[in-house]
């Protein structure tokens, strides 16, 4: 597995979980990316199972939105290759297989806000919806969907860099 670092060895981006249907993980529309929803998957195996609130408690699924934050950077930079292209994230979607009485929505969904925070710093900054809902793929407890804004100047630049063989002269 081809992994990446980030942040030095605190947090590992993960190969990017391929579709699993017939649609793009991420389309580009000028300076907007769409990563399709994300579920958490870690080498193809979903790592979370169940409705929270049942099956699934709040801190496993912080953990879980938090692994599926990580599979949208890691879709991001399959795209663009290098994650410093991202001037801002647009907006996230929780959506939230939970039991009938869940009300710690937020709490979840704060697991992917944190992380996008802690690698991209104010990039990170978002707007965000979340959902509960009554059944995901695969029963898994949660599906982010995100909106990214990159510059095109600067993928321009990793790209010309990278096919230099790391020279900029």
């Amino acid at each position: 597995m081809n992994q990446k670092i980030l942040l030095g060895d605190a947090i590992v981006l993960p190969e990017p979980p391929q579709p699993r249907g017939n649609y793009n993980a991420v389309v580009q529309h000028d300076s907007l990316l769409f990563v399709s929803g994300q579920l958490p998957l870690r080498n193809g195996e979903l790592q979370y199972r169940g409705r929270l609130g049942a099956e699934v408690d709040v801190a496993a699924g912080y953990q879980a939105a938090r692994l599926c934050a990580l599979n949208t950077l890691a879709q991001i930079q399959g795209v663009v290759t290098s994650l410093d292209t991202i001037v801002g994230l647009a907006r996230i979607e929780g959506y939230l297989q939970c039991a009938p009485s869940f009300q710690d929505h937020v709490k979840v969904l704060d697991g992917a806000s944190d992380l996008f925070y802690e690698v991209l710093g104010k990039q990170g900054s978002h707007t965000r919806a979340v959902f509960g809902v009554n059944s995901l793929p695969l029963n898994s407890p949660i599906e982010l969907v995100l909106m990214a804004r990159i510059s095109p100047h600067r993928a321009r630049f990793w790209h010309r860099l990278l096919d230099c063989g790391g020279s900029t002269a």
